[in-house]
């Protein structure tokens, strides 16, 4: 007969604190499947509310801790990590919305062009996939489509069955662009009206299925796209990016004041070239110094990180292969990563705050 009993685990776990949700992991009904057999080996599993989650290292250790701390009789201590991923809907969605298997939307915009907005966006995509997450990404940028290319689809065409456009698939990501469907030498002149009717279709005409993320790649400005999505769809978020020079962050505080003035939670700012690292290991801010981190703590908004200026970031995009896959040890795809890290927990925060407020 165990000495361990099912009620002194949960016990010890109730002292465990997430994070940043700031309760504990046992009121959260983060614990499940606890096994414990006749030699006090005891097992749970902690779900977690995405599989990107950059603190989980430090969650599964708190609790092997809690658990030797508060039950001296338990002999091993195993933790698996699962996750669900939590939606922005929380029980107040209308079911009978666009994309409603989609629990998360998340759009990346800028201020300006020019500042790796869209190098972001796959990179994003690619990193949450990557976690186990379920992720699409569709390029919103119609005048200047850029995912056929950085994905290295130039040439294919999605399939249409039942009247639903199939969206192509890779790297885990699955991918919908107006450069799918136009030939790439063909120069998109459509007045606001064709423009917001195109993201329209690929809102509801497209088979998305179930998501846990579908990231929104937008053009620069703030424009007929950003309207429309705003309008048409519950966001979860949106992500900025911007370089640290001033004129790119005079056009960024545009873009936070719109996405403001529409309810739109901003998940976070993004500093991206933010500087070279030369030989010898310094670094040289071409574009200013942390003018990003500085801009974003005086709007308020999380800052994601900092990406260096590399060269390969450059070369993956044009030759189809993400950076965050090519080179994911370098310095740039790791700052990459963490970055996409850090947005999947914003989403997590903003849900469970929104749930909190219903």
């Amino acid at each position: 007969m165990p000495k361990v009993q099912e009620s002194h685990i949960y016990e010890a776990l109730g002292t465990v604190m997430e994070p940043d949700l700031k309760k504990d992991l046992v009121t959260l009904a983060m614990v499940e499947d606890i096994e414990i057999d006749e030699q006090d080996n005891v097992s749970f599993s902690v779900v977690l509310t995405t599989p990107a989650c950059p603190m989980k290292e430090h969650i599964k250790n708190a609790c092997i801790d809690a658990v030797r701390k508060f039950v001296p009789a338990a002999a091993d201590v195993t933790v698996n990590l699962k996750s669900r991923v939590t939606s922005s809907c929380g029980h107040n969605c209308d079911h009978e919305r666009p994309l409603k298997n989609v629990k998360n939307i998340i759009a990346v915009a800028s201020g300006k062009g020019g500042v790796g907005k869209s190098t972001f966006s796959v990179n994003l995509a690619v990193s949450l996939a990557a976690t186990g997450a379920k992720v699409g990404l569709i390029d919103a940028d119609l005048y200047g489509p850029s995912i056929p290319t950085m994905f290295g689809l130039q040439d294919s065409k999605p399939e249409v069955i039942d009247k639903k456009i199939i969206p192509l698939k890779k790297f885990g990501v699955k991918l919908m662009s107006i450069g799918f469907l136009v030939d790439s030498e063909t120069a998109i002149i459509w007045r606001g009206p064709m423009v917001s009717s195109a993201i329209k279709q690929f809102i509801s005409d497209v088979d998305w299925q179930d998501l846990d993320y579908l990231i929104f790649d937008l053009p620069p400005g703030t424009g007929d796209i950003q309207i429309t999505l705003s309008q048409t769809l519950p966001l979860s978020g949106t992500v900025i990016v911007t370089t640290p020079q001033d004129v790119a962050l005079a056009d960024v505080s545009k873009a936070v004041s719109m996405f403001r003035k529409v309810h739109v939670p901003i998940l976070g700012l993004l500093e991206n070239m933010s500087y070279y690292e030369l030989p010898d290991g310094t670094r040289d801010y071409i574009f200013g110094h942390h003018g990003g981190e500085i801009f974003a703590k005086t709007q308020g908004l999380a800052f994601l990180g900092a990406i260096p200026i590399d060269r390969g970031v450059r070369e993956g995009g044009d030759e189809g292969t993400p950076y965050v896959i090519s080179r994911p040890d370098s310095p740039a795809a790791k700052a990459i990563m963490a970055a996409a890290m850090e947005v999947a927990r914003r989403v997590s925060i903003t849900n469970a705050e929104l749930s909190a407020g219903h």
